[in-house]
C-alpha cells in the first residue's frame, strides 16, 4: 500500500482553490454565466475550507478539524 501524505492532499486542495479563483469566466451570458459564477464560489469555498484544516490520525482515522472562523 502506497503512503498516504496528508499534507499533500491538503496543498493539492490549495492549489484547486486558487484553480478555481483564477479561472477565468467562460464566454456564457445571462442565466448560464450565473450558474457558473455560483459553482465556482461553491468550489473555491469547498476547496479553500479542505485547504485550510489541521488534521490528525487516531487509529483509523483521518481527521480534518476545519475552522470555521478566522483562527483557531
Amino acid at each position: 500500500m502506497a503512503q498516504f501524505d496528508v499534507d499533500a492532499m491538503l496543498k493539492r486542495y490549495e492549489e484547486r482553490a486558487t484553480a478555481v479563483r483564477d479561472r477565468p469566466l467562460p464566454p456564457v451570458a445571462g442565466a448560464e454565466r450565473q450558474k457558473f459564477v455560483e459553482q465556482a464560489q461553491t468550489d473555491y469555498t469547498d476547496f479553500a475550507l479542505v485547504a485550510n484544516a489541521s488534521w490528525e490520525l487516531d487509529e483509523t482515522h483521518l481527521i480534518l478539524k476545519i475552522p470555521l472562523q478566522g483562527g483557531d
